[in-house]
C-alpha cells in the first residue's frame, strides 16, 4: 500500500451545455387507460420540433410494448432529447472499441448513441418489456448484450467480466460505464461501481442535480453526504459536468438532472476499507480489523488526533487520507 496526498478536489465545474435545452413539453398523463393512449397520442403529433427526434421514438417505443406509462417504482424518466445522450456519450469519451456497461437502457435512445460511436454494449435493464423493447430494436447484432437483471443485485465480477475479455480480446483496455441512470438507485449504484477500478476506467451518470452537486464537491459537510464524499474521493476523481433541465425527461421529474463524471482509481493502490464506509456508525478500530489489530487502529487514531471510539462519520475526507498513511506504517 502507498501513501496518498490529499484527495480533497474543488468545487463541482458546472458547464453550460446546448443539450440543456428542453424539448417540446410533454403533457400530463393520466392514469386512466382509456386516457392514457389518447394522450401519448396527442403527444406523438406535437412532437415536431427539430432535433427532437428522441421524443418520436420514446413515444412509439412505450406504445408498441403496449407499456403507455413508465413505472415510477423504476425511478423510469427516459431522455427526450438525443443531444443530451450525445453529450453523456461525449463526456465519457467513448471511442471505437469500448466496452460500456449501461445500466437501465429504457426505449434504447442512449444505446444507440453508444453503438453509434463504435462501442459495444453490454446493457442490464431491470423491467423485463424495455429489456425485450431495447432487444427488438436493435436486432441481432454483437455489439449489443442484454441482460434482464436488477443491477444492484446483479454481479458484475462474473457475469459482464467474461465478456468485457471476450470483447477487449488481447488488450489490457478497461471497460466505462455510461447511463442515465434511474433516479431512485443512484447513490447505491456509485456504491456498487466505484470500487471497481481494475474493471473500469470511468463512470459517468446522469443523476439528479442535487445529487450530482453533492458527490462532487466535498467541501459540502452534511451528516447525510459526509461518508459519501469521503467514498467517492478515495475511489475516484470526480467531476460535474453539466444539468440537463427536466422537461428533458418523459415524464416530466420533479427536479432537473445532471451528468457527473467519476475517474476511478487504480484499485490496486487501496486498501479493501468498503466496510468502514458502510458501517458508520461502527468504530472505526472494529470495522478496520481485517486490516491490522484494534491498538493499532486505536494509536494510528490517536497519532492524528482522533478519539480511539471514532466512526467513520466523524472523519471528514483529509482525516481518512491520514489515518490511511498512519496505518500503511504499522
Amino acid at each position: 500500500m502507498v501513501a496518498l496526498s490529499s484527495l480533497s478536489p474543488g468545487p463541482p465545474r458546472p458547464s453550460p451545455s446546448p443539450a440543456t435545452r428542453p424539448p417540446p413539453p410533454t403533457p400530463h398523463v393520466h392514469t386512466s387507460s382509456r386516457l392514457r393512449g389518447r394522450t401519448l397520442r396527442a403527444a406523438t403529433a406535437a412532437a415536431t420540433t427539430p432535433g427532437a427526434d428522441d421524443y418520436h421514438s420514446t413515444i412509439r417505443s412505450l406504445n408498441s410494448r403496449g407499456r403507455h406509462v413508465p413505472r415510477k417504482s423504476l425511478g423510469q424518466n427516459y431522455m427526450l432529447n438525443s443531444k443530451v445522450n450525445e453529450e453523456l456519450v461525449a463526456a465519457a469519451g467513448v471511442e471505437e472499441g469500448d466496452v460500456v456497461l449501461e445500466i437501465g437502457p429504457g426505449t434504447g435512445s442512449l444505446t444507440a448513441a453508444l453503438l453509434q460511436a463504435g462501442a459495444t454494449v453490454f446493457a442490464v435493464e431491470k423491467d423485463k418489456h424495455m429489456a425485450a423493447l431495447v432487444k427488438d430494436r436493435f436486432g441481432s447484432t454483437e455489439q449489443l448484450k442484454v441482460i434482464e437483471e436488477d443491477i444492484t443485485k446483479f454481479h458484475i465480477r462474473s457475469h459482464f467480466l467474461p465478456f468485457m475479455k471476450e470483447k477487449c480480446h488481447a488488450t489490457k483496455k478497461l471497460a466505462k460505464v455510461v447511463s442515465n441512470l434511474p433516479f431512485n438507485v443512484s447513490t447505491e449504484v456509485v456504491r456498487l461501481l466505484l470500487p471497481m477500478g481494475d474493471v473500469f476506467s470511468v463512470v459517468v451518470l446522469m443523476l439528479q442535480d442535487e445529487t450530482a452537486v453533492r458527490l462532487a464537491d466535498a467541501s459540502i459537510q452534511s451528516p447525510e453526504y459526509r461518508l459519501m464524499n469521503v467514498f467517492v474521493n478515495f475511489y475516484s476523481e470526480p467531476e460535474y459536468k453539466f444539468r440537463v433541465n427536466r422537461e428533458n425527461f418523459f415524464p416530466q421529474p420533479k427536479v432537473d438532472g445532471a451528468v457527473i463524471s467519476f475517474k476511478l482509481k487504480n484499485a490496486e493502490e487501496y486498501p479493501p476499507v468498503n466496510s468502514a464506509f458502510m458501517g458508520k456508525r461502527k468504530m472505526l478500530r472494529k470495522s478496520l480489523q481485517h486490516l491490522c489489530s484494534s491498538s493499532e487502529i486505536e494509536s494510528a487514531l490517536g497519532n492524528i488526533g482522533l478519539p480511539v471510539t471514532a466512526r467513520p462519520s466523524d472523519l471528514i475526507l483529509d482525516d481518512f487520507v491520514r489515518l490511511h498513511n498512519h496505518l500503511t506504517k504499522v
